[in-house]
């Protein structure tokens, strides 16, 4: 019988050691759950033969790996109160608070900015497929990470959107607060970043895999151990602002991922948000000059924590936020 899906891989493995190819499967790629391997009827080909889901796979092993698509979930729209910081008859632009997920995946099957999306706006779900579990979803935000996120509410201007972030043509800019202080004030980060190979739940960089990530940055304000930091994404790689900083020599305050709990801060949840988003609108196709919509979300509370606590003067440190986008 046929899959639905089929997919090529080429297995790398820590020093080597054969692992089997249902562990390969769940453990490092992380495609499916040891239950969903069934339910998905998963089968795995090397050299074009079908091989037991326990064959010991080693590194270099070109698999392919086929399997069935999940049954549709069934959106039911859901009532939130979501923080909209612009609106029209094409897109919504949200402040997404910290700890939501974008939309449905494993283990997230309610409460996601894709059910809000589906209540705030009912015409939403008659416009997309009744198969898409990400329907109006533009990019994504992590999880623990905040701020302003555009959806959109028709195909054409999900497409539209879209191909402004495939093509780089969109200003991305993040504030952070990371442990010390970069050696450089700012600078420019370019490495490839590929998924870990000892733990397929986080990224790394690479000299030999994975893709090209760029990141600027531009330190606003050191506070003894502590820098308040302006990103700016030339790439959009999962993880990639977290990756480059703990690079860098400063991750995250609060990646508990990426980096360890802070002594001082042992409470502090990721300090990265995404605070400005600069991109053209359908809408503005109306218009014979087109220029491109900056959305904002306003810096939150637990940054503003921090800085009251630690910068000589909050209100001048709003106003060095806004002078680091010269």
């Amino acid at each position: 019988m046929n899959r639905d899906i089929s997919e090529v891989f080429t297995v790398e493995i820590e020093n080597n050691e054969g692992l089997r190819a249902d562990r390969y499967i769940g453990d490092y790629l992380q495609l499916f759950t040891r239950s969903q391997i069934k339910h998905r009827d998963v089968r795995v080909l090397l050299n074009n033969k079908e091989i037991k889901l326990s064959k010991l796979l080693n590194s270099g092993d070109v698999i392919t790996i086929e399997y069935n698509k999940p049954e549709p979930l069934d959106l039911i729209p859901e009532n939130m109160d979501l923080d909209i910081i612009f609106e029209d008859k094409d897109t919504l632009v949200i402040n997404k608070p910290q700890g939501m997920v974008v939309h449905p995946g494993a283990g997230n099957y309610t409460g996601t900015l894709v059910h809000g999306l589906l209540f705030h706006c009912n015409e939403v779900t008659g416009r997309f497929s009744d198969n898409d579990i990400r329907p109006g979803i533009v990019h994504r935000l992590d999880k623990d990470t905040s701020g302003v996120i555009i959806l959109a509410k028709n195909p054409d201007a999900l497409e539209f959107l879209s191909s402004q972030f495939r093509n780089k043509t969109t200003q991305k800019f993040y504030l952070a607060i990371v442990k010390g202080v970069p050696i450089k004030k700012e600078g420019i980060i370019q490495t490839n970043i590929a998924r870990d190979i000892n733990n397929r739940k986080k990224f790394t960089v690479s000299e030999t895999r994975g893709k090209l990530a760029v990141s600027r940055y531009k330190t606003i304000e050191s506070y003894g151990n502590l820098s308040l930091i302006l990103l700016g994404l030339e790439t959009g790689r999962t993880h990639q602002l977290r990756v480059h900083m703990l690079d860098l020599g400063n991750p995250i305050l609060g990646d508990t991922v990426y980096g360890r709990k802070s002594g001082m801060f042992p409470e502090e949840t990721l300090m990265l948000h995404a605070w400005q988003l600069s991109i053209n609108l359908p809408s503005s196709t109306e218009n014979e000059y087109t220029k491109a919509s900056t959305f904002r979300a306003p810096i939150p509370d637990r940054f503003m924590k921090i800085i009251e606590k630690f910068s000589r003067d909050p209100k001048e440190t709003l106003i060095h936020i806004e002078k680091a986008l010269d």
